[in-house]
């Protein structure tokens, strides 16, 4: 079978031109013009702002004049991820999905589901002659993946709708009424490389095999860390081998769990049980670190807190707070770590965000911050969640789950310009996104598509 062969038709279709179009951050014009284009062929008023974020308004259909306006939207990135051994240009290559019993994936990269079939669904309601709705807009967002750049882009005169739903949810059975919010450092530590004796042996040191993951969502597992775990093994090589530090290398997104890091521990991490500690002797010697530089950044990254850090009072199992450890790198004469941050309460955020400064200070860094947002409180009397109670409950059968997440939503942002709209976020089944092992569930988005068209004319 076809992925256009599956129902909802329109939606597969979609989401399969959508992987055609390569789309990872901030390689974002091909999907931009093609988004934009659908919407100016099908005569619809069709914006355009200078962060790409692209803006689609159709009106009600007929007898649908008086409902309130909702915003559906969704954000345009994908996260570009693939295993080491495969050969892909995130840039230039074509996600190749493909129907594996009853999931969707791509192989050994990333599947774009994550925002694209919120994307495809999107389309698929503004193509539609037939889909019973009040009057709409649609709004597709930039670069959500590298800090929610697109949302934090938006004026507070964008928008016109009295409610917003968001696609971007990856689990059945959830309503999301409450997101946490999030912060990036950026640290940097400048020094001269020193050249090795010439009686020194180079050793490359590689950790891989790890499953990693969505800082957010999967923080909880406490899967582990490419880049603690290299961190770890540096500093044990330095005290008990004199080994010396030459560069360093892990992850590449600040909202993915490093899973390999060019720089025991399985019986810690039961469920990465295919880690991997390679040790390759170079044929040519390397410059390095300066002793003291090198010791201060393995300290660092040692002490840098990583994983939950707490969890919420109010609900027990959710997170409250965490700290990702996602972006080590060296380049000639400097050495650079990423640290995300997410907490429900802004007084925790803004806690581990001292903590982490500390630590880097002391190994003499500079720092910067970037990405920080709100969280999204939670409104249990909101009207739009009571109808996608009904509707749910009506249409599956069960009552939904309604709860926060510790992930990050756009939805956060524009509720900190829009403060009078009414928001809800609520998907099909995505599993491992932010990973190649990324994939969606092919009945659950046949659900979503059917609950989302009974929701768009049930707005009163």
């Amino acid at each position: 079978m076809k992925l256009a062969e599956l129902q909802p038709q329109e939606v597969w279709s979609n989401f399969e031109k959508l992987c055609q179009i390569p789309h990872p951050s901030q390689n974002l014009k091909g999907i931009c013009d093609y988004v934009e284009k659908i919407g100016k062929d099908l005569g619809l008023v069709t914006r355009r702002d200078i962060a790409g974020n692209i803006l689609i308004r159709k009106p009600a259909t007929k007898g649908y004049e008086h409902l309130k306006m909702v915003c559906l939207q969704a954000h345009l990135d994908m996260v570009p991820q693939k295993n080491a051994e495969m050969v892909f240009d995130f840039k230039k290559d074509a996600v190749k999905p493909r129907i594996d019993g009853e999931w969707v994936k791509a192989t050994n990269t990333t599947l774009g589901a994550d925002n694209g079939i919120g994307v495809a669904t999107i389309l698929s309601i503004l193509q539609s002659t037939t889909i019973e709705h009040g009057p709409l807009e649609a709004l597709f967002t930039t670069d959500e993946e590298i800090g929610m750049l697109g949302s934090f882009a938006l004026k507070p005169d964008v928008l016109q709708s009295d409610i917003l739903i968001n696609l971007d949810s990856e689990q059945e059975g959830e309503l999301i009424i409450g997101c946490a919010g999030g912060i990036v450092l950026n640290t940097k530590v400048r020094y001269q490389e020193e050249q090795p004796y010439d009686e020194d042996i180079a050793v490359k040191v590689t950790i891989k095999g790890l499953q990693g993951g969505h800082s957010g969502i999967d923080i909880h597992l406490q899967r582990a860390n490419a880049n603690k775990l290299m961190a770890r093994f540096l500093r044990s090589a330095i005290v008990d081998c004199e080994a010396r530090l030459s560069s360093v290398s892990g992850g590449d997104l600040h909202n993915a769990i490093p899973r390999e890091a060019t720089d025991v521990f399985r019986s810690e991490f039961a469920m990465d049980d295919s880690l991997v500690i390679l040790l390759q002797k170079l044929d040519e010697p390397v410059p390095l670190m300066p002793e003291m530089v090198q010791d201060d950044v393995v300290n660092a990254l040692v002490a840098c807190p990583n994983g939950v850090i707490r969890y919420s009072n109010e609900i027990p199992s959710l997170v409250e707070t965490s700290c990702n450890l996602s972006v080590v790198s060296s380049k000639k004469g400097e050495v650079s770590a990423q640290i995300s941050i997410r907490s429900l309460r802004e007084s925790m955020k803004e806690n581990i965000t001292n903590v982490v400064e500390s630590i880097f200070s002391l190994a003499g860094a500079m720092i910067e911050y970037e990405g920080d947002y709100s969280a999204w409180t939670p409104a249990m009397n909101s009207p739009i969640l009571d109808i996608c109670k009904h509707i749910y409950t009506k249409q599956m059968g069960r009552s939904p789950e309604v709860k926060a997440i510790h992930a990050g939503l756009e939805c956060g942002i524009i509720g900190s310009l829009y403060p009078n709209i009414d928001m809800i976020s609520f998907g099909p089944t995505i599993k491992h996104p932010h990973s190649p092992n990324e994939k969606v569930e092919i009945k659950t988005v046949e659900n979503f598509w059917n609950i989302l068209k009974e929701v768009l004319k049930s707005i009163n």
